[in-house]
């Protein structure tokens, strides 16, 4: 009976495996720069080689926490709070979410847009991978498309899926952070070519901060 409440509480999102959470700057896409809560939740099967948080992938690792518990420590340190993984999608975000906005709290999520979208978004950063392709209806409800560059093929790569966004939809190009020495200015040179892409750093590697 223990077991069966317990995947019922995952299966309604009221438990989740957490990984970390913790304040800090947005250190990419359209949002760099503003003060953020980050809730990273293990799982994830998309399987990027040049990923930074590996560690995120093997959900079975990280604790399940429950979901109320999560929220109440937000809630105290921020007004906007960013879900990212792993893969959050993997997990239902209905409950986390709407509990989230019962205080006001902006919601925004990074997702590889590989699983179906739950919960209720002020923002969703879709960030393609080519090893597992995001589900359709993800992109015309993306907020920013960003696009993260380890060759000059990804370039290609990026121009296709930014056929599938709305044209609300805000453009980033960013550099794999190994390999930005040889990157940047392969990227600078496209931008100053295709407008409608921006340049997306990862500040807090700069700025050493989480």
């Amino acid at each position: 009976m223990q077991k069966l409440k317990k995947q019922e509480a995952i299966s309604q999102g009221k438990m989740l495996p957490l990984m970390e959470d913790f304040y800090t700057i947005q250190g990419e896409g359209f949002h760099t720069g503003k003060a953020a809560y980050f809730i990273r939740i293990g799982g994830c099967d998309v399987g990027c080689h040049w990923c930074d948080v590996k560690e995120s992938w093997n959900a079975n690792l990280h604790p399940l926490t429950a979901t109320d518990v999560i929220v109440l420590k937000a809630k105290e340190l921020s007004k906007t709070v960013v879900i990212t993984g792993g893969e959050p999608l993997i997990w239902n975000m209905d409950y986390l979410t709407k509990s989230l906005r019962d205080y006001d709290i902006k919601t925004h999520i990074e997702t590889s847009g590989a699983y179906p979208l739950s919960g209720v978004w002020n923002w969703i950063c879709l960030s393609p991978k080519k090893t597992k392709l995001p589900l359709e209806p993800i992109y015309a409800v993306a907020d920013e498309l960003k696009i993260i560059v380890s060759n000059k093929h990804d370039f290609k790569f990026a121009e296709e899926q930014a056929t599938k966004v709305s044209a609300n939809c805000e453009l980033y190009l960013q550099p794999e952070w190994s390999k930005r020495a040889e990157l940047n200015n392969v990227i600078i040179d496209y931008v100053m070519q295709h407008p409608q892409w921006k340049i997306s750093l990862q500040t807090h590697k700069f700025l050493n901060i989480p």
